[in-house]
């Protein structure tokens, strides 16, 4: 039995939270957890708090069942909203600037 959890409209670009999500693929819980944790990039405390909210659910749907087996199933990071903002510019242009955001699901699921 699967568990999922979403984190939505953070304010970080797609790119760099993929960085992280692609390391953490696939590994148990456990190890993803203390990855992050002592991960430098900023978007780890996020993820990490994310995995642990997946760990909870998955905890909430198997009730008395083993958590030491559980597996980072699925990760996957999609753009979200992007906001757009104006840079000055040489010969009064203007650049545009944008700070993306970005969406991130994870699924747990024991490994059998």
């Amino acid at each position: 039995m699967e568990a999922v959890a979403k984190l939505r409209n953070y304010p970080t670009s797609p790119r760099k939270m993929r960085l992280l999500a692609d390391e953490i693929r696939g590994m148990k819980v456990e190890n993803a957890i203390a990855l992050l944790e002592h991960h430098p990039q900023h978007s780890s405390t996020p993820l990490r708090k994310l995995v642990l909210s997946a760990v909870s659910n998955w905890k909430n749907k198997n009730e008395g069942a083993d958590v030491t087996d559980l597996v980072v199933k699925t990760i996957f990071v999609d753009g979200a909203r992007s906001i757009k903002r104006m840079l000055p510019a040489p010969q009064g242009r203007a650049y545009r600037m944008r700070k993306r955001s970005n969406h991130v699901t994870v699924i747990v699921d024991s490994k059998q």
